[in-house]
């Protein structure tokens, strides 16, 4: 097959490239070559038997060329950020996925699309689902939070609780149903979804949305804030700096190796049984971030104890862990442990010639933009 990869230059793109054309199909890759993901332009590690095309997922000329001549595609190109321009989430994720349909239905028999892939985020989850174990016997009812405000950060009050005895709430797995998209992020990636299987029942073009956990390992940006636990700490770790933990550390967090995503990506592409679905992603092991921390102390050998002051990202849930049974049962199974993205991730980190040390810049652009605040108590 002839199949396209937008965004393909990315973490999650260039590696299902790879895995693409290691099985012997063509691939097309469209990337705008963002400078915040990719400051130094295109990376080495693009597949250079795949066909570039630099240019953007929103202007219709370049993606109907993109689209020429293909089987299928994979839909990864996105924005992501913690920043405040609200529309340009929606330009990016929402307008290009509409876009991609409106290409493929304006086609009509010349399109010889017969699969779309389209990534979207745990963050579609929100908060996710939790119980009061008060009152959750007699109720049998879950609850699902909204997002937690500045009234109750700001206090040090991490953890949601039970609006009717207060209680603290218990986190349980959320699967696909579970949708509570909290942040300008999360709601686009869930009109994603909608556009996805939405458009591509009604115009008989197969479509699958892949609901991805924290991915982690190689090709990670080093540049992108949005990135999270794995390029904080591995910077961090790699320039003997204290790493900042946010709020207690003891926060679930549900990571997923990009190999088993990758696997994911492929099983979805050839089994029917995935058309018109939406899955979760995830690498069905919870961990607290503390104990995130510690695994890759232990992995890449260093020792450095982290900065635990009460500080906390606002917009950041608590807690969200993903339910993957869904995917599983049409065959799929995450084999790649947390340890083993930390150790490539670490490897990847040690091998380039020319690392910036961005934290600093990154810690001061999010406390300018007041996405890192400190409890009131502390």
């Amino acid at each position: 097959m002839k199949i396209l990869v937008t965004g393909g230059a990315g973490f999650i793109g260039s590696h299902t490239a790879d895995a693409l054309i290691q099985k012997g199909h063509k691939v097309k890759i469209l990337d705008n070559l963002h400078k915040t993901v990719h400051p130094k332009g295109k990376p080495s590690y693009v597949n250079s038997k795949a066909e570039f095309i630099e240019g953007d997922v929103r202007d219709k000329k370049t993606f109907k060329h993109a689209l020429d001549g293909v089987d299928a595609v994979f839909h990864f190109a996105a924005y992501q950020d913690y920043l405040p321009d609200f529309s340009t989430y929606f330009h990016v994720n929402s307008v290009s996925t509409a876009l991609l349909y409106e290409i493929l239905v304006e086609m009509g028999d010349k399109s010889k699309v017969n699969k779309v892939v389209v990534a979207a985020s745990q963050a579609v989850m929100g908060e996710g689902r939790y119980k009061c174990p008060n009152c959750f016997p007699e109720k049998r009812s879950f609850i699902y939070p909204e997002i937690r405000l500045e009234g109750q950060l700001s206090e040090g009050i991490w953890e949601h609780t039970c609006e009717k005895c207060r209680t603290v709430l218990e986190w349980q797995p959320s699967d696909e149903t579970v949708i509570n998209p909290c942040n300008q992020y999360a709601i686009s990636k869930h009109s994603q979804e909608q556009i996805a299987i939405q458009m591509g029942k009604r115009y008989s073009i197969p479509s699958v949305v892949m609901r991805y956990s924290i991915v982690q390992g190689p090709r990670q940006s080093f540049y992108n804030a949005y990135s999270g636990a794995m390029r904080i700490f591995a910077l961090n770790l790699y320039f003997d700096h204290q790493p900042t933990i946010f709020e207690d550390g003891k926060q679930i967090r549900d990571f997923v190796n990009i190999f088993d995503v990758v696997h994911a990506n492929l099983l979805v592409l050839e089994n029917k049984e995935a058309d018109y679905r939406v899955f979760n992603v995830g690498g069905g092991k919870a961990i607290t971030v503390i104990d995130f921390y510690n695994t890759m102390q232990r992995v890449v050998n260093k020792n450095i104890e982290p900065i635990m002051s009460d500080y906390y990202r606002y917009g950041d849930t608590r807690h969200i862990f993903s339910d993957i049974s869904s995917l599983s049962s049409i065959g799929w199974q995450p084999a790649g442990s947390i340890e083993d993205s930390i150790q490539t991730y670490w490897e990847y980190l040690s091998s380039q010639n020319e690392i910036d040390d961005t934290l600093e810049y990154a810690q001061k652009h999010m406390k300018n933009l007041q996405v890192i605040r400190k409890a009131k108590q502390s």
